[in-house]
């Protein structure tokens, strides 16, 4: 925080973080990037002259891991007059929110920041509680409320957050002027008091109130199926959806298997699965779980009806407007289960997560007479509202192979780390398989799934590759980079067991690994890509390297005839002919000088033995590696493109 900020605004804030890292530490009131919180201080302008100022939480940021930074000081007394302004409008709300931070590089202030400048006491905390959503998104909400709550809180329709909401509690205000407590029709809590402590502990007498109250119903448990037992086809099925939902939305997505999830158990012709069809439990969930919450079954008819939603709520504002590229996020199938997709696996766990908390809202609304969440026109209204549209897209991806996924072999070190980087690097999501339990963490990303496997066996091969199907949806590209470069030995010396471990690691398990990538590959979003780390060696053998050579030739073989048999599914098989790259666990110093003193070469001089003199890096291969998966080679297959500073015998 600025040193503008008072050392007694410093002392709120802090109080108001542990307040906050209280309640978003409990998603059951908050999810991802939900409710805020603010408290209202002193700032100081450069002349030295103090303002009231009003402490937001940025639009976007998580209750429980926030931090001073994440919080957004206003002038306050700027901000109230916006609730009297008549130039001040909903679309125009956030440009003017953004004119009255008196920091600019503090984040996007929350919408809500009317309610919360609105508020005169200092300490305003805002959740979405499950509880409070249960008893509020039913035709009796006002009653209820009254019941439960009784005088202590205020109870108001729902009304669209940002202005609209922030003129209902003022006038709200005007007959009820000392209330603390703020419960919002299909919105959430708010509580404020003098202190953090305070309106944190008004907001748990709410949550207490309400949960007591839901002990008394008679609210069924859910009935859910046996746990589902998955068919071999499954993962097929998933890379098919993964596939169409892309087509749909007009972008690769990543979709997250949860055949576990409450959601997915409940049955295809659940009462509660077509309530949740009813809409989201607050508008503001609409982003990450569309106007309908679920899908079950077929989604081939979703864009259709998509666009009837749009038309629809175009004709009621009178305003022309242009669908965006929707999809469903959330789909329950037969003997399947949830299925969740968004533009990154973040959104994907997201969409997960508000389904499961929403399931719960509709329990217990349903137990009340019935689930009535806030009406279609006002998920749209904030489905298409500008500043909720950015608070969605801020976490926009980056790199042209975003939403991609990746499978690398051997990724644990050497070229294949390499090649995981280069992919990780240009947005895409990449599976990593290593015998070295190293590769688990290799990458700190949340778009990095490394997995334990040896090549060799087939079994775990095909249980990894099912494994990451569920976590990221399918595949894109397959990178077979596992090798081993066996101690040189002439041919008259050679042991048969270090060729056949050569073959089996070179050869036959990348082709194990090429034929249970094929069915997946084939659903490819925008086709399927391959691109094997062969060798230098295919071309020109060296001394003592017979089982390493044929190894590297054979599987070149073998990609050829790959790239001739699947041209028709769209998928681009190509390879890299790399040589002299020393910066791997393939070369040791005592073969490095071996090869070196066949050469007649000192070691430096055998590691730039190439036309160009040029320094060949595991970096440098892991980017041609995915180039070679891009649009750039879309029209090659069957090629091998060495990457070897220009070597004599292969020109």
């Amino acid at each position: 925080m600025s040193a503008r900020t008072s050392s007694d605004s410093i002392f709120s804030l802090s109080q108001l973080i542990s307040a906050s890292h209280v309640l978003g530490s409990d998603p059951s009131l908050v999810l991802r990037g939900g409710g805020n919180c603010s408290v209202k201080g002193v700032w100081t302008l450069p002349d030295q002259t103090q303002v009231e100022a009003l402490y937001v939480k940025g639009s976007g940021h998580d209750l429980g891991t926030l931090t001073t930074d994440g919080l957004t000081p206003l002038r306050l007394e700027q901000v109230r007059g916006y609730l009297s302004s008549p130039l001040v409008s909903q679309d125009s709300l956030m440009d003017a929110l953004l004119a009255a931070r008196l920091d600019p590089s503090f984040p996007a202030p929350s919408v809500e920041s009317l309610v919360h400048a609105a508020w005169p006491r200092p300490f305003v905390l805002h959740t979405h509680a499950d509880v409070v959503q249960g008893l509020t998104d039913t035709a009796s909400a006002a009653e209820i409320a009254h019941q439960v709550w009784g005088e202590r809180a205020l109870f108001l329709p729902y009304a669209t957050p940002g202005l609209p909401l922030g003129l209902a509690v003022v006038e709200a205000f005007k007959s009820q002027p000392h209330t603390q407590i703020l419960i919002v029709e299909s919105h959430g809590v708010f509580t404020a008091g003098d202190s953090a402590d305070e309106a944190l502990d008004l907001h748990r007498w709410v949550i207490t109130q309400a949960a007591k109250f839901i002990d008394s119903l008679d609210v069924p448990p859910l009935n859910l199926r046996s746990p589902l037992e998955l068919s071999p086809n499954t993962s097929y099925q998933i890379a098919q959806l993964r596939q169409n939902l892309s087509e749909i939305a007009g972008e690769p997505l990543i979709l997250r298997h949860y055949p576990n999830s409450p959601v997915g158990r409940l049955g295809e012709d659940s009462h509660l699965l077509a309530a949740m069809k009813r809409g989201p439990a607050t508008p503001d969930h609409v982003t990450w779980v569309g106007p309908g919450v679920i899908e079950v079954g077929s989604v081939g008819q979703y864009p259709e009806k998509y666009r009837e939603y749009v038309a629809r709520q175009a004709t009621r504002t009178g305003l022309e407007t242009e669908p965006f590229a929707g999809f469903p996020r959330a789909i329950v199938l037969p003997e399947i289960g949830l299925v969740t997709a968004g533009r990154q696996g973040e959104e994907a766990d997201a969409t997960r997560e508000i389904c499961e908390h929403t399931l719960e809202v509709v329990r217990i609304a349903e137990a009340l007479g019935g689930y009535r969440p806030a009406p279609e026109e006002h998920v749209f209204d904030l489905e298409y509202w500008r500043p909720q549209r950015e608070k969605y897209f801020r976490r926009e991806r980056s790199g042209p192979d975003a939403g991609r996924v990746v499978l690398v072999t051997g990724a644990a070190s050497g070229i294949g780390h390499a090649c995981a980087k280069a992919f990780l690097d240009r947005g895409a999501s990449v599976i990593g398989w290593d015998l070295s339990p190293a590769v688990v963490d290799a990458f700190a990303s949340p778009n990095w799934l490394g997995q334990v496997v040896n090549v060799t066996n087939v079994d775990r091969q095909q249980e990894a590759l099912k494994e990451a199907v569920a976590h990221f949806g399918g595949l894109d590209v397959f990178v077979p980079a596992a090798g081993i470069f066996p101690s040189a030995e002439d041919l008259s010396e050679l042991r048969l067991d270090a060729w056949q471990r050569t073959l089996d690691i070179n050869t036959t398990a990348a082709v194990a690994g090429l034929k249970l990538c094929h069915p997946y590959l084939r659903h490819a979003v925008d086709g399927g890509y391959v691109c094997a780390i062969a060798s230098k060696n295919v071309a020109a053998p060296g001394y003592g390297a017979a089982a390493y050579s044929a190894s590297k030739a054979a599987l070149t073989q073998v990609l050829r005839v790959a790239a001739l048999e699947w041209a028709g599914d769209g998928i681009r098989v190509n390879m890299v002919h790399p040589d002299a790259v020393f910066d791997t666990a393939l070369w040791t110093p005592d073969l490095l000088a071996k090869r070196a003193e066949h050469y007649g070469l000192t070691v430096d001089q055998y590691k730039r033995r190439n036309l160009l003199h040029a320094e060949i890096t595991s970096q440098r291969v892991g980017e041609l590696t995915a180039t070679m998966c891009s649009q750039v080679f879309s029209c090659t297959t069957g090629a091998g493109v060495p990457i070897d500073g220009g070597n004599e015998r292969v020109i």
